[in-house]
């Protein structure tokens, strides 16, 4: 089969405004319910407490550098755009893509490597992709001979081919909450796209009531797919489902219903069944089920975008490091070490997690690049995660470059200071806007082991930094000032 490679294309602006408008209004349209299980709610104060996670894109597409699944949905737009010699066959494409599977072998693959790194980076929970849209397991599904376990995929024959077991068990060594990604629709199904019709678009490619029976093994295979999942990989925290269009019709409002397309065919999955049996496997799991509203949400995940204001539910932004969701290409730039760390604070400060998007390349590595940011990550993380980690909104979470978040336990108050992009070094004293500290409050600097001295200014409190640690601080992507009431 003929190699090459694609760059991931991003999405266009105007594209990307459009989305998010309508994922905003749907949120506020549709109150979110609070789940009645005393051990999700444990679970879900647990995860909020987390804060940093990281999302892992994986599959056999990583060999050819193409976007994930998406360049075998038939639509017009950007990120489905087909690219090298098959791509204007589409039927000649489709086969083409789902034989990678013959040339995928990563043999770099060491999910301890990953799982050490993530978590010198401070991170807390991982969720891994055990099947993206396309259909492609990365676990040994017996429902498919689509996965990376069948002896027609290249990596079959490697010790450590059941690539989700192996990751769950790493990560879960290193003490991570566990979560598994997975894809309601699934391209490569005969009962999701039937082989009677061409592919439409991104949705089931006939009218689930007017062919019931077929449908009906749809939501079998999927029950039974995410069931062998939670019986057998382990103890889970969660399970993420993505592919919002496969959804109830009582969810469905104005714009929701546009990813229907033209043909409006509901596309119900039967959640209550399918979480009774999650949770019969795993007690207080957390069922994230994405941009479906309403009990089967138990926290909602805005996509590359983070909010301007507190929200009054809970709330995770998944954002990748780079360009896309895994290393696709050579090249490509990340957000620096500053840019992640100032994310993770203006996330958290306003109640939500951030679950960065971060996978490996083809060869089942993290690229060195990836590598480095989470270094750096880690180093600031080890200073100032006290910050972050078991914190909710202060009552003022953010004013001009400050942010904030307060302890749940002791009611300390964390002050972090953003410095712009071109900003350096800082000055022996700062003014700190907005809080009034009780006259006996001390302020730590953390990272510097000794009370600062303050007093009351106009708009809030002056700190006073001695010289001999403002050259320390000078690089830092963030400054933490704790205030201990």
């Amino acid at each position: 089969m003929k190699k090459f490679t694609t760059t991931i294309k991003s999405k266009t602006v105007a594209t990307i405004i459009l989305a998010l408008i309508s994922i905003t209004a749907n949120a506020q349209n549709h109150p979110y319910i609070l789940p009645k299980d005393s051990l999700v709610l444990a679970k879900l104060q647990t995860w909020k407490d987390w804060k940093f996670g990281v999302l892992i894109h994986w599959g056999a597409y990583a060999q050819w550098g193409v976007v994930e699944s998406w360049s075998l949905c038939p639509e017009d737009e950007g990120w489905c755009e087909r690219r090298g010699p098959y791509a204007e066959n589409y039927s000649e494409y489709k086969k083409a893509y789902e034989n990678i599977r013959k040339e995928f072998n990563p043999q770099n693959f060491d999910p301890q490597k990953w799982a050490d790194a993530f978590k010198n980076a401070g991170m807390k929970y991982v969720v891994f992709t055990t099947k993206h849209h396309d259909g492609f397991c990365m676990y040994d599904s017996k429902y498919t001979n689509y996965k990376i376990t069948d002896t027609a995929s290249a990596f079959s024959k490697n010790p450590k081919s059941n690539v989700a077991q192996e990751v769950f068990t790493a990560f879960r060594n290193d003490g991570f909450g566990i979560g598994a990604y997975f894809s309601k629709p699934d391209w490569h199904n005969e009962n999701y796209w039937w082989p009677y019709f061409p592919p439409l678009d991104r949705n089931v490619n006939y009218d689930p009531t007017k062919h019931p029976e077929r449908w009906k093994a749809f939501q079998d295979f999927t029950y039974n797919q995410i069931e062998e999942i939670m019986s057998g990989y382990g103890k889970f925290d969660l399970i993420w489902l993505d592919g919002g269009w496969v959804r109830p019709a009582n969810t469905l409002d104005k714009e929701t219903s546009e990813w229907l397309g033209k043909r409006k065919w509901i596309q119900d999955v039967n959640m209550p069944r399918i979480a009774a049996m999650a949770r019969s496997h795993q007690p207080g799991l957390l069922v994230v089920d994405r941009s479906v509203h309403g009990e089967y949400e138990n926290y909602r995940t805005p996509e590359q975008q983070v909010p301007e204001k507190l929200l009054d539910y809970p709330w995770e932004s998944c954002i990748t490091l780079g360009p896309g969701w895994y290393s696709a290409n050579p090249n490509e730039k990340y957000k620096t070490v500053k840019q992640a760390i100032q994310l993770l604070i203006n996330i958290v400060s306003k109640g939500g997690n951030l679950l960065l998007g971060i996978g490996p390349d083809k060869t089942g590595d993290l690229v060195p690049e990836v590598y480095e940011r989470l270094k750096g990550i880690g180093e600031w993380m080890k200073v100032n995660g006290e910050g972050i980690y078991g914190t909710v909104p202060n009552d003022i979470y953010e004013s001009g470059n400050w942010r904030f978040t307060k302890s749940r336990k002791d009611k300390s108050v964390y002050a972090f200071y953003l410095p712009g992009e071109t900003e350096t070094g800082i000055s022996n004293k700062i003014l700190l806007p907005q809080l009034k500290p009780a006259t006996k409050s001390e302020i730590y600097l953390l990272g510097y082991d000794k009370p600062l001295k303050w007093q009351v200014a106009q708009d809030g409190i002056s700190i006073i930094i001695p010289d001999a640690i403002v050259g320390k601080f000078k690089s830092e992507p963030a400054l933490t000032f704790k205030v201990q009431p």
